[in-house]
């Protein structure tokens, strides 16, 4: 997928792994089930790109190519939630409602 573009994402304290194709104010972020990664939604992304949204997935904390909190066993969902929180503060999004727990869309 050589127009998805690859970039690393500060979210409490770790390098989050992100992957974004398209452009616009209009948003799809995709999120994967464990133990997944970015890649199980490449060619959705191209296609909602292809649609003129900007589509957004991302590794979570301890998989794929993001970085490992240093005690994995102290994670909580919690600790999920306020990384995509960061994540979306650093990427630029906001007001983003959740259509469903696999994707999120922003109007």
């Amino acid at each position: 997928m050589e127009k998805i573009e690859h970039s690393y994402e500060q979210a409490k304290g770790l390098k989050l792994h992100v992957d974004q194709i398209g452009t616009g104010p209009k948003v799809v972020v995709f999120m994967y089930g464990f133990p997944e990664i970015w890649y199980s939604w490449r060619h959705q992304m191209v296609a909602v790109a292809n649609a003129g949204y900007r589509a957004i997935s991302f590794d979570f904390r301890g998989y794929g190519l993001a970085e490992h909190p240093p005690e994995p066993e102290r994670a909580t969902f919690n600790d999920f939630v306020d990384d995509v929180t960061a994540l979306f503060d650093s990427l630029g999004i906001s007001n983003v409602p959740f259509l469903s727990n696999l994707i999120c869309y922003r109007t």
